[in-house]
């Protein structure tokens, strides 16, 4: 019992606050301090983020349209070469004088043509001389088309396509009805062997081409893509409200993006411009209705915070509450000590701080810990006892006539292979049990893992090779039994089976002085420098509580052997291979 200024003392600093309403405080000021922070960051960051995005996939995607709209102007272009390289086309631009078989030709072949490409609308050849070839288009007026506009582009800038959107006012119209607002002229000068030209090939575009590109391009729900040509002129849009609403002169800007206000919202203007066609592609999306969105987004982002924030506070109540508990009930005793009450004890299925604490207090904690290790030694007893009566449960002579048995049959059916892995196998038992010795020659450890090897590589065939280098004068030392089948059989699970391949293991065995060194090296697959660390660790320790048992066994067997100076080494190289050394002193043949 304490004496009563103790109590005194304890009563005099003032009120108590109890340890659970601080844990309380403690864990809902944790909580409200990152919920405050990504409440006021969190929605900036996210909106900046899924605009930023938006606005990187759109470019993405104004860049792919431009690629397939160059894709089919250079496909144009190609097929005008194709056209001028005909011999009969040739001459058509070539011969001064007019050729109705040659005519009848090329108009033959201008119908193969269009017939393959669907997109085209029709072919119009204008020589130099103010001669025309077309199955389609016709002259409207007897004025020479070589005074029009798109030949005198063409004319001049031999070695460019030009690209008319609807070529309103040409002296030439369709036969098929098409309008100028639903064709594309493609136009291009043709030039003979010595550089003139003579005269221009035009391919007109059906429209619907562009159409059929964006017909599955969108942006967002409202947003829409559509092309300006070199002047502004639009050459194709959906049917939009918003479109006409868009002056070119915000196309104009140096810059590939803008936003613009267009009625009660502000949309953000994106467009590339091609120096192949002239083009400029643009795409127009609502800021309005992305921020829309992403309120909708926050506004439930929120609800689901709110919604965990109240999950939080009730988990630490019962956090606070389980962590208090023990504290409290260990208040209790100690005040039932300071009453005069010495039977107690205090009892706890945890080990935290608290339990260990509690453990302190017990007045038979000396008794306990006795009473640990006398248990301790019961179960090792325990164990020593089933595994000698494991032992003799196996009955090494029903199993060596047993296998030879076995041998015996495979070797009459003439199943040599069979023979060879019984036989490796009776030899691995006979050497594992070794009549209850714990210390073996060394070269009967050899020929045990001999054995074991042998019948693994009967098992992998060709995945798995090895070498033993060992020399014969150093076989009549003694080692502990069974300490390098572990370490050859790690090797091959961890090591070899881990790689692409095939593995090869050595095994070997030299002196060094009055040391005994035994490598064995595969070139698997390794361990990285945190996992040799760890291995390191637990061979300090003497824990092997989270990794496998089979190095740990064969060190822990070497250190009780002979001491805590012997043991394993390892030196592993992740991606090349691992080695693991095995170091115990020269133990001579016993008398």
């Amino acid at each position: 019992m304490k004496p009563a200024g103790t109590r005194h003392t304890m009563k005099k600093n003032g009120r108590m606050i109890s340890i659970r309403l601080k844990l309380i405080v403690y864990f809902i000021t944790v909580i409200f301090l990152p919920f405050g922070t990504l409440g006021i960051l969190g929605p900036l960051l996210y909106s900046k983020s899924i605009e930023s995005e938006t606005t990187n996939h759109a470019i993405q995607m104004i860049g792919q349209l431009n690629l397939n709209i160059e894709f089919y102007v250079r496909e144009t272009e190609k097929l005008v070469d194709f056209l001028y390289r005909d011999g009969n086309v040739e001459r058509f631009f070539d011969d001064d004088r007019a050729n109705p078989a040659v005519d009848t030709s090329v108009r033959l072949l201008l119908g193969n043509v269009k017939a393959s490409h669907r997109e085209i609308a029709g072919i119009l050849l204008e020589n130099d001389r103010d001669s025309m070839l077309s199955n389609e288009l016709y002259r409207i007026t007897r004025d020479p088309l070589t005074d029009e506009q798109w030949y005198l582009k063409a004319v001049a800038s031999p070695d460019a396509v030009k690209l008319f959107s609807k070529p309103i006012g040409r002296n030439v119209r369709n036969n098929l009805n098409l309008s100028a607002d639903d064709v594309v002229s493609v136009v291009k000068a043709v030039r003979d062997s010595s550089g003139k030209v003579r005269g221009v090939i035009m391919i007109d575009l059906r429209l619907e081409v562009l159409e059929n590109i964006f017909v599955d391009t969108t942006l967002g729900k409202s947003g829409f893509f559509f092309i300006t040509d070199s002047q502004g002129g639009i050459v194709y849009a959906p049917v939009n409200s918003v479109i006409y609403r868009i002056p070119p002169a915000w196309l104009s800007d140096s810059r590939d993006s803008t936003v613009r206000r267009v009625g009660e919202s502000r949309y953000q203007l994106l467009f590339q411009y091609s120096g192949y066609t002239g083009w400029k592609t643009v795409g127009v999306f609502s800021i309005n209705e992305l921020l829309k969105e992403i309120d909708f987004l926050l506004f439930y982002s929120l609800l689901m915070a709110v919604a965990t924030l109240l999950a939080a506070v009730v988990i630490a109540f019962v956090l606070a509450s389980s962590i208090a508990r023990p504290v409290v009930k260990l208040r209790s005793l100690m005040k039932q000590v300071e009453e005069g009450n010495l039977d107690v004890s205090f009892e706890s299925d945890k080990n935290d701080e608290i339990s260990q604490l509690g453990r302190s207090f017990n007045v038979m904690i000396e008794e306990i810990r006795n009473l640990i290790q006398q248990v301790y030694r019961e179960q090792q007893m325990k164990r020593e006892a089933e595994l000698k009566t494991l032992q003799e449960q196996i009955k090494p002579h029903f199993l060596y006539n047993t296998l030879d048995t076995i041998q015996y049959m495979a070797q009459s059916h003439g199943d040599d292979d069979i023979v060879e892995v019984v036989g490796a196998l009776t030899r691995l038992f006979r050497i594992g049990l070794s009549k209850g010795k714990e210390m073996i020659r060394l070269s009967d450890e050899i020929e045990h893992v001999k054995n074991y090897l042998f019948i693994e590589k009967v098992r992998y065939e060709d995945k798995l090779d090895y070498r033993i280098e060992f020399d014969e004068a150093l076989g009549n030392f003694r080692v502990i039994k069974l300490i390098l089948q572990p370490l050859v059989e790690n090797a091959i699970y961890h090591g070899i089976k881990q790689r692409r391949g095939n593995g090869f293991i050595t095994v070997e065995v030299a002196r060094e002085s009055d040391v005994l060194v035994m490598k064995i090296t595969d070139d698997g697959i390794g361990m990285k420098r945190e996992q040799v660390e760890t291995l390191e660790a637990m061979f300090a320790t003497d824990d092997n509580s989270n990794h496998g048992f089979g190095l740990y066994n064969v060190n822990e067997r070497i250190k009780l052997t002979f001491g805590p100076g012997w043991g394993l080494k390892i030196i592993s190289e992740y991606g090349e291979g691992t080695t693991i050394e095995v170091r115990c002193p020269v133990v001579p043949q016993e008398a």
